[in-house]
């Protein structure tokens, strides 16, 4: 009897060993899982889109997702970039796809406060220039900074300006660089693809003028891009300045604003 006793506590505690094991390790993989919940979430966002599937539970949880948990997940830059590409991006098709006669005003519909994202109303332009280009005043060409800026921002935004985010940023208008599902993992492979593509269906060169033309976006943003030194080292790592080119002029193109969604693409 004594020998049974003996052997059932035993297997008592063989199991309670077990079970702590167990939670030990579920708790691990859970904390390994939600390492990157929302930026996964905002990829989903994206390709849900894509698939013509509903996307409201995926708005609810970027609406709901409590502020330091998000901050916790968003903790370098290409995870930032990668979050704020998507929501901005898959916003941008949500809401023009339910109501295209936004776009009629474009000032008002990217000034306007139209998405939450853990508790805090924001727009557009509060996402692009706030967050993803690091408080820069929105018509200052890139030059000037914001004095006044948010906890929100502060907390989010990017630590250095990336210039290769105005080809990944779809703004509906058909002009825009199509819209892909950014993985903070990838998003240096996947920026200079997006960047690389977009400038290729955009630019022009004409040897009579000796004269590149390019999208407008180069000229908006200016102060992201740099100098016309820097712009032209920028067409030549993308191939469409030769290295040794010398005396070509830069002009824009005309943006058309035409409005144009489900642009998506691979890359």
């Amino acid at each position: 009897m004594k020998k049974l006793t003996l052997l059932a506590l035993m297997i008592v505690n063989l199991t309670t060993i077990i079970a702590c094991h167990t939670s030990e390790t579920t708790s691990s993989t859970t904390e390994k899982t939600t390492a990157t919940t929302y930026t996964t979430l905002s990829k989903r966002f994206i390709n849900a889109l894509r698939n013509d599937e509903n996307v409201q539970p995926i708005i609810d949880s970027l609406a709901n997702v409590e502020v330091d948990i998000l901050a916790n997940e968003l903790t370098n830059d290409n995870r930032k970039k990668a979050f704020w590409i998507n929501v901005y991006n898959g916003f941008i098709q949500v809401l023009l796809s339910e109501n295209p006669d936004l776009y009629q005003d474009r000032n008002d519909f990217f000034r306007g406060k139209r998405m939450t994202i853990a508790g805090k109303l924001l727009s557009f332009d509060d996402i692009e220039h706030g967050i993803i280009r690091r408080s820069k005043i929105k018509l200052s060409l890139g030059l000037l900074s914001k004095w006044n800026v948010s906890d929100f921002e502060k907390q989010f935004r990017t630590e250095k300006t990336d210039e290769r985010v105005h080809f990944a940023l779809n703004c509906g208008a058909k002009s825009c660089p199509a819209v892909a599902a950014y993985d903070a993992s990838q998003l240096d492979e996947q920026m200079d693809k997006s960047t690389e593509i977009h400038l290729d269906a955009t630019s022009r060169y004409d040897e009579a003028k000796n004269t590149i033309y390019v999208t407008s976006l180069f000229s908006w943003f200016r102060g992201d891009f740099g100098n016309k030194k820097k712009v032209r080292n920028f067409l030549k790592k993308y191939e469409l300045l030769h290295q040794n080119a010398r005396g070509t002029s830069i002009a824009y193109e005309t943006y058309d604003w035409t409005l144009y969604l489900d642009n998506f693409i691979d890359l």
